[in-house]
């Protein structure tokens, strides 16, 4: 499992076990038979969440242009 910006996440409880040199980038590798905190998992992916939706401005309302209307399809 892969945090696209997990390197700036916390993990006080050491969840993060691969690409731990990037700069970015954490991963989780978890085995058959690994035994995972599943509320711990589930507290980071959260956070996670809430990383990546800050970065995120709300779409722009799009505006009506009547040039569009005009536009015909190219063949």
């Amino acid at each position: 499992m892969t945090f696209g910006k997990g390197a700036a996440l916390k993990d006080p409880s050491g969840l993060f076990n691969s690409s731990l040199d990037g700069n970015v980038r954490r991963a989780i590798d978890i085995h058959e038979g690994d035994k995972v905190d599943k509320a711990v998992l589930k507290d980071l992916i959260r956070a996670a969440v809430e990383l990546n939706l800050k970065g995120k401005s709300k779409p722009k309302p799009r505006r009506a242009s009547s040039k569009r209307a005009d536009l015909e399809p190219i063949s």
